[in-house]
C-alpha cells in the first residue's frame, strides 16, 4: 500500500481571489489518494537577504521547513512579463539559500501556469522550469499544463464551468502522481 505523499503547493500569485489560487484550491479538492496538496503561502516572505544567511527570518525558516517536509512540489502561477512574479522568484530564493542548503533539491516538481490569455503563461512555465533545474527539481514533462482563458474557467463560487478543463486536471494529477513515485528519494 502507497503512503500518503505529501505535496507542497506554492501559488506564484498573493492575490486572494486570483484565478491561480483558485486552480491550486481546485486541485488539491480533486487529488487522487495518494496525493495530499497544501498550500505553502508566501506573501509573508522577506525579500531574501544574503546578510541573512547566519540568523535568518522566522518567516524564512517556517517556509522552508514545509518545503523540506513535503515530498514534492506543485506550482501554480500566473505570468507576469513573460516570465514568474517577482513574488514566487522570491519564495525560490528563500527556499535555496544559503547555498548548499537548499529545501527544495531533488524534491518532484510539476508547474502549472494559468492565465486570462491565450498562451496560458507559457513563459512563465518555461522560466520557472529553468530555475528548478538548478535547484535539482525533477520537473514532470508531460502532460504540459498551460491553462488559459481562466477568466472562463470558473463559476461564481470557484469551481470548474468545464468539465473537458475538469479532466485535464485529472489527467494532470493521476500524471504527477505517477512522476513522484517514479522520482521520489524516499519509497512510499
Amino acid at each position: 500500500m502507497t503512503s500518503t505523499r505529501r505535496v507542497a503547493v506554492v501559488v506564484g500569485s498573493l492575490r486572494k481571489d486570483s484565478f491561480n489560487r483558485k486552480m491550486a484550491k481546485t486541485l488539491a479538492a480533486m487529488a487522487p489518494a495518494p496525493l495530499s496538496l497544501e498550500i505553502v503561502e508566501i506573501g509573508q516572505l522577506p525579500l531574501y537577504n544574503q546578510d541573512d544567511d547566519a540568523t535568518p527570518p522566522a518567516a524564512s525558516v517556517a517556509f522552508k521547513e514545509k518545503i523540506a517536509g513535503a515530498d514534492a512540489v506543485l506550482f501554480v502561477t500566473p505570468e507576469y512579463n513573460r516570465s514568474v512574479p517577482g513574488v514566487l522568484k522570491n519564495a525560490i530564493d528563500v527556499g535555496s539559500r544559503p547555498y548548499g542548503k537548499s529545501a527544495w533539491k531533488g524534491k518532484p516538481a510539476a508547474v502549472m501556469t494559468v492565465s486570462p490569455g491565450a498562451m496560458g503563461g507559457f513563459g512563465a512555465n518555461h522560466h520557472l522550469r529553468q530555475s528548478l533545474v538548478f535547484l535539482d527539481m525533477p520537473v514532470l514533462q508531460q502532460p504540459e499544463a498551460y491553462v488559459g482563458s481562466a477568466g472562463d474557467l470558473f463559476d461564481d463560487a470557484g469551481g470548474l464551468k468545464k468539465p473537458e478543463t475538469q479532466q485535464f486536471l485529472a489527467k494532470f494529477l493521476a500524471a504527477f502522481a505517477a512522476w513522484i513515485e517514479r522520482t521520489a528519494k524516499t519509497p512510499a
